[in-house]
């Protein structure tokens, strides 16, 4: 309890100095939202129009920059995360609309690269020197591509030559979202060719750091004890893989924040209805309230990892157990 304690402050502490970069980063960017709005409008804008507009967008009238910062955190401990200037919508609604999508796209390609790559790493440590080991400068290549690279080249030959997978969105236009298997199954579809390429850029730092320390822990006193004893070959792995995998999962939180970084290029070049198109617009836009609401998201989906991770851990070696207790 008390190391829970200890990390739910520190992960406090960290979640507010996040929030005070997310709000002085794009204020330190050049340029006027404001100014690029009224651009945009034709006819002749009047000083009164100019003030409705940003009390609108609840920038307020000529506050400092303080000023500023305590009512984005008033606004914020109200869930109020502002009105988008280029959209006209509330971020929040527009956040619901495009965060599943890549909260389930990163997901899954978490998940399936961390398996596949764990899964693969414990074999290719047990059967170390084996011809299986080819495999590793194949996986290497992969993760030595850009993300961005990878899914263009893997969408020009297996989606517009070879028509294997489709391309571009995330459903067909002709089927009705809704929660039904039709729906569901053509957002599979689409997601899977999204999904390999962020998985092949990844899963070789997987792969490798389980190799290497199933590589470390076949020598370990007690797995040699274990096959004096005549285990089961199973069983000796599963017992080897436990102590091996403690540092992969203490370095998952630290991936997710790469993963999460390619996520949004992949969605880039697939034109996935997530979040990384909508970043792009709103940095290109200039839009603060937007660029504040998806950076806080991605902020506390990390730091969510991160708490996720730790609690992992610390449910699987029993030596942090005993050194929070002594």
């Amino acid at each position: 309890m008390r190391l829970v304690t200890r990390r739910l402050g520190l992960y406090a502490v960290t979640a507010w100095v996040a929030v005070t970069v997310n709000f002085l980063l794009p204020r330190l960017m050049p340029g006027n939202p404001i100014q690029t709005l009224i651009g945009k409008l034709t006819g002749q804008v009047t000083p009164g129009e100019i003030r409705a507009i940003r009390l609108s967008f609840g920038l307020g009238f000529h506050q400092g920059l303080i000023a500023q910062y305590f009512t984005y955190l008033t606004q914020l401990l109200h869930g109020n995360l502002g009105v988008s200037i280029t959209l006209g919508a509330t971020v929040s609604s527009i956040l619901r609309q495009s965060v599943p999508w890549t909260v389930g796209l990163i997901g899954v390609s978490t998940i399936v690269s961390f398996a596949v790559g764990t899964f693969a790493g414990t074999w290719l440590g047990w059967t170390r020197g084996s011809r299986l080991d080819s495999l590793i400068p194949t996986a290497t290549f992969f993760q030595a591509v850009p993300y961005f690279f990878l899914a263009t080249v893997m969408l020009l030959i297996f989606g517009s030559d070879l028509h294997w997978f489709p391309v571009l969105g995330a459903y067909s236009q002709n089927v009705t979202p809704g929660w039904n298997w039709t729906f569901v199954s053509n957002v599979i579809r689409y997601g899977e060719l999204p999904v390999i390429s962020i998985v092949l850029s990844s899963v070789a730092g997987w792969m490798l750091g389980m190799r290497n320390m199933m590589i470390t822990m076949v020598g370990e006193d007690f797995v040699l004890m274990a096959v004096a004893k005549g285990l089961p070959r199973r069983r000796v792995i599963m017992h080897a893989a436990r102590n091996a995998i403690l540092p992969s999962i203490a370095n998952l939180s630290l991936a997710i924040g790469l993963v999460v970084s390619g996520a949004l290029l992949v969605e880039l070049v697939f034109n996935y209805p997530g979040v990384g198109d909508l970043l792009l617009q709103a940095v290109l836009n200039e839009d603060y309230p937007l660029i504040q609401g998806i950076f806080l998201v991605i902020t506390l989906t990390v730091l969510a990892a991160n708490l996720i991770a730790d609690v992992a851990y610390f449910a699987l070696d029993p030596r942090t157990r005993t050194e929070v207790a002594t």
